[in-house]
């Protein structure tokens, strides 16, 4: 039987030139990518720390790049994404939302976005830690308020900003510390939306990550602020069970008590067959202080966009029926 969610209605050196906020800065120096800490990557890009000296407290910036192994149309493309979310991140300021710091570009035409940096790690990175110390789900308390927080997010750029995330998922959520501090990054597939709510750009494409797309996505369907919220659903799903979506393929090793996986075991067929829906939850794993938790993912992963909630029903429901949460 489903849960039931009651929603009510809302609510060498590089030497560049930086620019901050779409002005020339003063000229930094940007050390090469074997000289600053590598923090991440993604598709065609990395994130590296670049820590900075100077009069007073000259707080560290995450600095994006595109791989040195991008050639041609290839590197063009990322490039040009790269500053796209650089136009895009330079207008939004929101709590739940990494912070722009400034965009540079090379001498041989080379581009790095710089962001907020506080000591934050990805919710990925967060995941796969607790899965290898098998520490089992996060508490419902922690669950929750992350999904507040990227709600909250996903609601200034929804209805503020008319902005679809586009790739809503736990490596594009970064957490400061003991959860002190949860942000939404990675806005460089950002979609607009129209008052509708709807991508209808024909020229828009949505991008996505594929465990987590939702099935209009994946059907040429109309794509609306809803299909961030699937993809927000299966988040929560990613903090209840430490798996990602549609890709349970480690076998456990009852004799060695290891995560073992044995690639011809893996059901590609049935794999994209389970694609935009929802994953199952074993619902007894879970006490009834995860019930909130459960009912948001299983209404937010309804196949059906018109029958999730939006980011401001979300919003709605967790501010006033969560009483802890802030």
């Amino acid at each position: 039987m489903e849960p039931t969610i009651n929603f009510k209605t809302p609510c060498k050196q590089e030497n560049v030139k930086l620019r901050s906020g779409g002005s020339l800065g003063t000229p930094v120096l940007v050390p090469a990518s074997p000289f600053m800490q590598k923090l991440g990557y993604g598709t065609g890009v990395s994130v590296y720390l670049m820590k900075r000296a100077g009069k007073g407290t000259q707080s560290p910036w995450a600095v994006k790049k595109i791989n040195s192994n991008m050639t041609g149309s290839t590197d063009k493309i990322y490039q040009e994404r790269l500053n796209e979310e650089a136009e895009v991140l330079k207008t939004l300021q929101h709590p739940n939302i990494v912070g722009f710091r400034a965009f540079a570009t090379s001498s041989d035409g080379s581009k790095c976005l710089a962001m907020e940096y506080g000591g934050e790690q990805s919710l990925n990175d967060l995941i796969e830690k607790r899965r290898e110390e098998k520490g089992g789900p996060f508490p419902a308390s922690t669950i929750l308020q992350v999904a507040l927080c990227v709600a909250r997010g996903l609601l200034y750029l929804h209805n503020e900003k008319r902005l679809l995330h586009g790739d809503i998922k736990s490596g594009n959520i970064v957490i400061k510390g003991d959860f002190e501090s949860i942000k939404i990054c990675d806005v460089g597939v950002c979609l607009k939306l129209n008052e509708n709510m709807q991508v209808t750009d024909p020229n828009a494409l949505y991008i996505g990550t594929e465990p987590w797309k939702p099935k209009e996505a994946l059907e040429d369907g109309i794509i609306t602020d809803k299909s961030d919220v699937f993809a927000y659903g299966l988040t929560l799903w990613e903090m209840m069970t430490l798996c990602m979506p549609h890709l349970q393929m480690l076998e456990r090793d009852d004799e060695n008590d290891e995560d073992t996986f044995d690639e011809e075991d893996f059901d590609e067929d049935a794999y994209y067959e389970a694609l935009g829906t929802r994953p199952i939850l074993c619902m007894e794993e879970f006490n009834e202080s995860y019930q909130k938790a459960i009912e948001i993912f299983w209404a937010c992963t309804n196949e059906d966009p018109n029958m999730r909630p939006s980011a401001a029903q979300i919003v709605k429901i967790l501010e006033d029926e969560v009483p802890d949460l802030s």
